[in-house]
């Protein structure tokens, strides 16, 4: 499980400290157990992008790739998660602080951010998109719509149909 508190800074996130009066985005990804051959971590990206406009990108809230890999082979591999690549990816400089991190196994990972440190989030309605890639596998992306609305609660969800599972977004005033 990771525990992280995030907040948008020119297109990506920094790592912050906890605001216990804050609200709080939490992000829980599945990913699921296949029966391959030749069995590869995902890479996995998740940013919001703003929903009822041209799907405009909104910010990073995680990357996930193989970041020990010498003179920082993993990050060649990320543009194979095509859709994050092209909202934001290949204008990023690597590492990001609070936003990458390692490459994560078959299970349940959470993400926790906190609302009132993410400069940008403003009420309305967004996407959470969720990708994955995987080598030798598949690659796909998940799409979980929501409204935010400061004060408000609530739980939304989206299924993926092989290399992700169940991604799962509740917020919490």
């Amino acid at each position: 499980m990771i525990k992280s508190s995030l907040l948008f800074a020119g297109g990506a996130l920094a790592l912050t400290a906890t605001d216990a009066s804050a609200g709080q985005l939490v992000i829980d990804i599945e990913i699921p157990r296949l029966s391959v051959a030749e069995y590869h971590k995902p890479y996995v990206a998740g940013w919001l992008e703003k929903e009822n406009s041209d799907g405009s990108y909104a910010g990073n809230l995680f990357v996930w790739y193989d970041v020990k890999k010498r003179d920082g082979a993993g990050q060649s591999w990320l543009k194979d998660l095509r859709q994050w690549w092209r909202k934001s990816g290949r204008e990023l400089t690597l590492p990001i602080n609070g936003v990458t991190s390692a490459t994560r196994a078959p299970g349940r990972h959470t993400v926790f951010i906190d609302t009132a440190n993410v400069s940008g989030l403003k009420a309305g309605s967004y996407v959470l998109m969720v990708e994955a890639a995987r080598e030798t596998g598949g690659r796909e992306v998940v799409k979980v719509p929501f409204t935010y609305s400061p004060g408000n609660g609530g739980t939304v969800s989206g299924k993926g149909q092989s290399e992700l599972g169940t991604v799962t977004l509740t917020y919490k005033p």
